[in-house]
């Protein structure tokens, strides 16, 4: 028998009463051929019974035990048993739309193997999404093209885990999933971003996103915002703009000082902090003193690290450091 054009990775424990919607939008999809590979990661609840009653029923759906040692060891169970070219991830509480991985398939056999497929989602049920990841939904939708996105790298993850589609063969020689104690999701991005991998996306909303309370990304220390400033701070340095290992953070509020931290341990040297506030200016801190923008004239023309969790600050420093005539990626990064 022939393998599949696309291999689904779907990872789970304790699922039960998403699972089956969940699994069902994948049988519905309007490309046959395709496999859906079930992790099961240590489930205790009926989530088994509902992926084993799938597999009975139709040979398109495997189940393969990880033992329950997390999402990381389920990822690379699975990966290694999908037979498919290219590998669609999906989460247990997701829905694909019946569209999806023709959509995606197409887009990424005439883009290459060295290019990871993404799309549009939408986040539901609407009445459990919150303001911030409302935000954060409309901020992945709009990015779109492969310069924007990875102009974004360094903002915040630019592609939904479960959204994304890429070649098996690539993935698996990059290393697959990585367990460093970070978000193992934007850790492959930034690894294959190093790699000169390239990213697009499909623009339309092809992923239904689960939004709810419980969620891994909310329970688990690996994904909280201390975490992403660490993943930053470990690729931030093979940007080659900051090849000299000196630069300017822009922000010396909460993120500038995360990020900081992290990049200070990763031998990435601070000059100075630029603020705006006049109750900060003139101030030091890590030993570093925060100067206002007009001082940036005088540090050398070293690249500046825009750090910010405010969508609004972010476009005003941008549009302040292109109007003093600096470049994107070479003068200034934008870090999120």
């Amino acid at each position: 028998m022939s393998p599949p054009r696309v291999s689904v990775l779907l990872p789970f424990r304790d699922e039960e009463a998403y699972l089956e919607r969940a699994l069902a939008s994948l049988a519905g999809q309007d490309m046959p051929d395709f496999e859906v590979v079930m992790v099961d990661d240590g489930s205790a609840d009926g989530s088994s019974a509902i992926a084993g009653a799938w597999a009975e029923r139709d040979r398109r759906f495997r189940v393969v035990q990880s033992g329950g040692s997390g999402l990381v060891e389920a990822l690379n169970a699975g990966l290694a048993r999908c037979r498919g070219e290219w590998v669609a991830r999906m989460d247990a509480d997701d829905e694909s739309l019946p569209q999806r991985l023709g959509l995606q398939l197409r887009t990424a056999e005439q883009s290459g193997s060295r290019t990871v497929v993404s799309c549009l989602v939408e986040l539901f049920p609407r009445e459990r999404v919150s303001k911030g990841m409302g935000l954060y939904m409309r901020w992945l939708n709009g990015l779109t093209g492969p310069e924007e996105i990875e102009r974004s790298m360094f903002v915040e993850s630019p592609l939904a885990h479960p959204s994304a589609l890429y070649h098996r063969a690539t993935v698996l020689a990059a290393g697959g999933y990585r367990d460093l104690g970070v978000p193992e999701d934007y850790e492959l991005w930034l690894r294959l971003w190093k790699l000169g991998l390239g990213f697009r996306k499909v623009e339309e909303v092809l992923l239904r996103w689960r939004e709810r309370p419980d969620r891994l990304s909310r329970r688990s220390p690996v994904y909280a915002r201390q975490r992403f400033y660490r993943l930053k701070a470990m690729y931030l340095g093979l940007v080659p703009a900051l090849a000299r290992g000196r630069a300017v953070l822009w922000g010396s509020g909460q993120s500038g000082r995360r990020l900081s931290r992290w990049l200070l341990r990763e031998g990435l040297d601070i000059e100075a902090f630029v603020d705006v506030a006049p109750s900060r200016i003139g101030h030091r801190m890590r030993g570093r003193p925060i100067v206002p923008p007009e001082r940036l004239e005088s540090l050398e023309g070293l690249p500046v690290l825009v750090c910010t969790r405010s969508p609004k600050a972010m476009k005003e420093i941008e549009s302040w450091l292109r109007a003093s005539g600096r470049s994107e990626w070479e003068d200034f990064l934008l870090c999120g």
